[in-house]
């Protein structure tokens, strides 16, 4: 493992660098990368690009005693234009990938019906987390109430400033609502007398927990709004 900022300083050198100069001097197509510390996502126009460079890739890291990682390295059809072109292949929807937290789906918008990526909190990742809240709530389990209520709306606020990007609200209610259903499990096993319902639940303590909402942007309106151009 090797942390963010020393992943930046020594693949700048490793990689990023050599990217550029592979895009200006191999790239038949349009080319992009985006990457976070030593996770990264290529994007090439043509396949041919993808694995002429893939392979040079390999080679170039070797120079520098690394390599890709086996299992999270692959050559996907996504884009604008994956769905057309697998279906008239008679193959299935276009495969997904991960990437900071998300699995990165091709789809359409709901109001435009145009092309965009769905961007979905991992399954696994939001389990993890789900599972850290319930042992944190059963250490919590005797203290006073506003204190849990206080840590839960941080956590559950803290979650969300990530996590509520547009098309993911599905996912974030799913979230909110095992957050709020392991509070209460840890409520009725705190008081074995009182067997809290849980619409007596939702009608005192649920409104306590921050609701669903959409904090970030669509990707091309923020990158509209740094990177504008005069007209």
């Amino acid at each position: 493992m090797i942390s963010p900022i020393l992943a930046n300083l020594y693949l700048h050198y490793a990689l990023d660098l050599w990217v550029e100069a592979w895009r200006k001097k191999r790239a038949r197509g349009d080319m992009i990368i985006v990457r976070y510390a030593d996770d990264a996502v290529l994007g090439f126009e043509h396949r041919k690009d993808a694995e002429q460079f893939l392979e040079q890739l390999r080679e170039r890291l070797a120079k520098f005693g690394l390599e890709l990682h086996p299992q999270k390295t692959r050559l996907i059809e996504f884009g604008r234009y994956a769905a057309e072109h697998r279906r008239k292949r008679g193959e299935g929807k276009p495969e997904t990938f991960n990437f900071l937290g998300f699995t990165h789906i091709c789809g359409t918008n709901y109001q435009t019906g145009k092309f965009t990526i769905h961007r979905k909190t991992i399954g696994k990742r939001m389990t993890a987390k789900l599972k850290e809240i319930r042992a944190q709530l059963r250490k919590r389990m005797h203290e006073r109430v506003s204190g849990t209520v206080e840590w839960l709306q941080q956590v559950v606020r803290g979650y969300f400033r990530y996590h509520a990007v547009p098309g993911n609200c599905a996912r974030l209610r799913s979230f909110r609502n095992e957050v709020l259903r392991s509070w209460l499990k840890a409520l009725r096993r705190r008081s074995q007398r009182q067997r809290m319902s849980w619409e007596r639940f939702n009608a005192r303590l649920a409104s306590l927990i921050p609701p669903v909402q959409v904090l970030h942007p669509y990707p091309s309106v923020r990158f509209a709004a740094k990177h504008s151009y005069p007209r």
